[in-house]
């Protein structure tokens, strides 16, 4: 026989909230639980894990949707698996990572560029920040 748990004890266990545990039944994500005589949630021992695999997956950047698209195909074994999903949330990861770099470079360009004013620097051509003007590119250049 397998120990049940309790609300409190499951959102303690995972460092969760309880309130948690409610929105993740209503969504499907985790399998509503049996009841005490008292009306209790009782969980069975196999949430505490399928919680931590959630929040695992949300920390390596899958959204809430995707991880409950994992542990659905996992339980039927069809579907996209790990391997495709992680390709494609790598790819993702990728593309921000060259977000990130390019508003850093823009960044540093400004502040070496002695920038204090952004009106004043948008007027200028040798300001290094991507101003973009309607209708034309950067710094006024036609299209």
């Amino acid at each position: 026989m397998t120990t049940s748990l309790r609300s409190s004890q499951v959102a303690a266990a995972v460092g969760v909230n309880v309130q948690t545990l409610r929105y993740y039944e209503r969504r499907g994500i985790i399998e509503e639980p049996e009841r005490s005589l008292g009306g209790h949630r009782l969980y069975p021992e196999e949430t505490v894990t399928t919680l931590r695999i959630i929040k695992a997956a949300q920390r390596l950047g899958f959204t809430l949707d995707e991880v409950a698209d994992l542990l659905e195909a996992g339980k039927h074994h069809h579907g996209a698996g790990l391997q495709s999903r992680t390709e494609t949330k790598l790819a993702e990861v990728d593309q921000k990572i060259a977000d990130l770099n390019a508003i850093r470079a823009s960044l540093l360009a400004a502040r070496d560029a002695g920038c204090d004013d952004l009106a004043q620097c948008a007027q200028s051509d040798c300001c290094p920040l991507p101003f973009v003007h309607i209708g034309a590119g950067p710094k006024g250049d036609s299209p």
